[in-house]
C-alpha cells in the first residue's frame, strides 16, 4: 500500500511542482534543471568511464558530503564524477564544482528515471548523504548489484523506516552496503529493524570545517575593515535574527567594537532594509570600489557569499542565525573550529552539536532579547570568558573529526 501511495505521490509532487515553477522562479529552475539532466549524462558520460555517483539534497548535505568527495577524487582520479542535488539552492551555487565532471539534477524518483539515469551513470559507487533515501533509484542500484553507500545519516523514530507499515521504506535502506551514522541512536535505530551494516563514524562536516584551517583564510577587506577593535559576526541571519540585533548593534561602542552583518538575503532591496536601520557609518560589500578607506566604517554588511567561513576566522565573538525563528540554525562549526564563543536563538532541538556545545558551554542559547543582551554584554566585557568559551568550541572540533578516515577505509573500488 505504501509503494502505491508513495508512487502516487511522486507524480502529484511532479505536477504541482510544474504547476509551481510557473510562479515561483526558485522551484523553475529546478524544473527546466532536471528537464535537461538525461541529455546532459548523453554529453558528458560514456558508457566504458569508471564513474562514481555523488548525491546531495541541496548545499548543506554537499558541504557535508564534500571531504569525503574530494578524497575519493584525489584517490581515484580517473574516475569521472556525477555529482546531482534535488535542490536548485545546491545545484545553483555548486554547479560548477571543482569535483566533478557533470554536475545535474536529481530526476523524480520514479522507476522510469531510476532505470534511465542508471543505464547513463553505470556508476561504480554511489554515496548519498544524510536524509537521501529514494526507493526506486536505491532498489535499481541494489538489483544492478552496484555499491553504494550512506553517510553521515541521522534517523529518528518517528519515520516510516521503524514504523509497521514501513516496509517499502525499509527496503530501501537494505540496498546500502553500509550506512554510515552520526550517532549511536540512530545506529540502535538501524539494528533494530535487522539493519546491521552499520558503523557510528561522526558527522563528516567536523572533518571538512577542520581542513578549513589548513587553508589561507585571510581577506584584505575584512583586515583593513577591523583593524585591532574587537569583532562580531552576525552570519547566516534571517529577519527574526535581525529583530534581535539590530537595535542592541545601535548602542555598541563602535570606538572598541567592529560589526559584520552576512545575512542569508542578500537581494539589494533586502541589504537596503538592513542599512536603513543602522544609525552608525556602514558599508556592503558592493560598495567596495567606490570606498576607500575602510577603517572609517562600523558596520560591514557582506552581500556576497563565498566569503563567510573565511570572516568568521576574523571574529571574536560570532551569531549565528536562523534559530530565532524557524528557518533552521545554519552551519555552527564553521565558526566553532576559529575558538570563537557563539551565540543562537531558542530553536536549536533539532542540531546535535547545537545542544551537545550548549551543554558543554561553548554555545550560548538565547530566547529572549534580555538574555541576547545579556550574553553579549558579558562576552564583550570578559575577554577571560570569551576565550574559555571559544576554547569548548575548538576542542569540540578536534575530537569529533575523523568520519572520513573511517569511511574511506571502508570503501573498495
Amino acid at each position: 500500500m505504501l509503494k502505491l501511495l508513495y508512487s502516487l505521490g511522486i507524480y502529484i509532487a511532479s505536477f504541482v511542482l510544474n504547476l509551481l515553477g510557473l510562479f515561483n522562479p526558485k522551484l523553475k529552475l529546478g524544473v527546466i534543471g532536471r528537464r535537461k539532466t538525461f541529455k546532459t549524462l548523453e554529453k558528458h558520460i560514456n558508457r566504458n568511464d569508471k564513474t562514481f555517483w555523488f548525491h546531495a539534497a541541496s548545499l548543506g548535505e554537499y558541504e557535508q558530503g564534500l571531504p569525503v568527495f574530494e578524497a575519493l577524487k584525489k584517490k581515484y582520479p580517473d574516475y569521472k564524477v556525477v555529482l546531482s542535488f534535488f535542490s536548485p539552492s545546491g545545484y545553483e551555487v555548486r554547479k560548477n564544482s571543482k569535483i566533478a565532471d557533470v554536475v545535474v539534477y536529481m530526476p523524480l524518483d520514479t522507476k522510469a528515471n531510476a532505470r534511465r539515469f542508471l543505464n547513463l551513470v553505470n556508476p561504480d559507487y554511489t554515496i548519498f548523504v544524510k536524509y537521501e533515501i529514494w526507493p526506486n533509484f536505491l532498489n535499481q542500484l541494489k538489483k544492478r548489484k552496484h555499491k553504494a553507500i550512506l553517510i553521515s545519516a541521522i534517523f529518528r523514530e518517528k519515520q516510516a523506516f521503524f514504523k509497521w507499515y514501513g516496509g517499502f521504506m525499509k527496503k530501501a535502506l537494505f540496498a546500502f552496503d553500509h550506512i554510515f551514522t552520526q550517532n549511536e541512536a540512530s545506529k540502535i535505530l538501524l539494528e533494530s529493524i535487522s539493519y546491521n551494516d552499520v558503523s557510528v563514524s561522526g558527522d563528516t562536516r567536523f572533518d571538512r570545517v577542520s581542513n578549513q584551517l589548513k587553508i589561507d583564510n585571510s581577506v584584505d577587506f575584512i583586515e583593513d575593515f577591523k583593524q585591532d577593535r574587537l569583532c562580531i559576526v552576525f552570519g547566516s541571519t534571517w529577519p527574526e535574527d535581525d529583530k534581535l540585533y539590530m537595535d542592541y548593534i545601535n548602542t555598541l561602542d563602535f570606538e572598541k567594537v567592529k560589526v559584520i552583518i552576512a545575512p542569508h538575503n542578500i537581494k539589494p532591496s533586502y541589504i537596503e532594509s538592513l542599512k536603513s536601520q543602522i544609525k552608525v557609518k556602514s558599508i556592503c560589500f558592493s560598495e567596495l570600489s567606490n570606498k576607500k578607506n575602510l577603517s572609517n566604517y562600523s558596520v560591514f554588511i557582506l552581500d556576497t557569499i563565498g566569503y563567510l567561513s573565511r570572516v568568521y576566522s576574523y571574529a571574536d565573538i560570532v551569531y549565528v542565525g536562523g534559530a530565532a525563528g524557524t528557518t533552521g540554525l545554519h552551519n555552527i562549526l564553521e565558526p566553532a573550529v576559529f575558538g570563537v564563543p557563539i551565540i543562537i536563538g531558542k530553536n536549536h532541538s533539532k542540531f546535535p552539536e547545537a545542544n551537545a556545545l550548549i551543554k558543554l558551554g561553548g554555545v550560548t542559547s538565547v530566547s529572549t532579547q534580555a538574555e541576547f543582551n545579556s550574553a553579549f554584554k558579558t562576552l564583550i566585557s570578559d575577554k577571560s570568558h570569551r576565550k574559555n568559551q571559544g576554547l569548548i568550541n575548538k576542542k569540540y572540533i578536534e575530537k569529533n573529526k575523523g568520519a572520513v578516515i573511517q569511511i574511506l577505509k571502508f570503501i573498495r573500488i
